[in-house]
């Protein structure tokens, strides 16, 4: 028998492995960085539409990497 919540949490991996790196690279020696920052940062980076989607949907303004990682979906604290 196959657990479709397993399969379905790895398929998302991915995305949050994504994204976390790429808020580790952003605020590396960062406290806060702004939404249009983190956008162009995810653009360069190519991440996938879904996430680049996301990131643009952010209020303008700065962002502490645990509130980008809260709002984003990430893992990064």
């Amino acid at each position: 028998m196959i657990d479709v919540t397993d399969d379905a949490s790895v398929a998302d991996e991915p995305d949050t492995e994504a994204l976390d790196d790429l808020l580790d690279d952003i605020f590396r020696g960062q406290e806060r960085v702004t939404q249009a920052e983190i956008y162009r940062r995810a653009v360069a980076a190519e991440l996938p539409p879904e996430l680049l989607a996301r990131i643009d949907a952010l209020p303008e303004g700065e962002y502490a990497v645990d509130e980008a990682s809260d709002l984003l979906g990430g893992t990064v604290a």
